[in-house]
């Protein structure tokens, strides 16, 4: 069964931070484009931030755009999101899903097929 494991959130203050964690099961995330999306309760899902496959390039949504971090280590098939800055409205259940079939070297806020479970992501005071 492929699948993806996200782990790393938790309950965190106003201005702290946080690491999550993306691994695969069933495939591997290597040099597949990947991406982390969130959603708030009452909320839609919004996509937050992707990766390529060779980690060279990456977006961003504005909403995270300087707070945000995403990385890869290939060696370790493991993808990152590294959130410092973390505010309220950050509050959400936080996805990564995988494109096992895009060649290119780029990534889209679209498209992705293998998601995970999610991961709660909790900023209170």
């Amino acid at each position: 069964q492929l699948q993806l494991v996200e782990s790393g959130g938790g309950l965190v203050q106003p201005g702290g931070s946080l690491r999550l964690s993306c691994a695969a099961s069933g495939f591997t995330l290597d040099y597949k484009a990947i991406a982390w999306f969130r959603q708030a309760p009452g909320k839609e899902r919004e996509g937050v931030s992707c990766i390529s496959r060779s980690g060279g390039r990456t977006v961003y949504s504005d909403s995270v755009k300087g707070r945000f971090t995403i990385s890869r280590d290939n060696a370790k098939k493991m993808v990152y999101l590294q959130m410092t800055s973390l505010q309220p409205e950050d509050t959400a259940v936080y996805y990564c899903a995988a494109d096992r079939f895009t060649l290119r070297d780029l990534c889209v806020m679209s498209g992705y097929d293998v998601w995970g479970q999610g991961t709660q992501v909790t900023v209170s005071s």
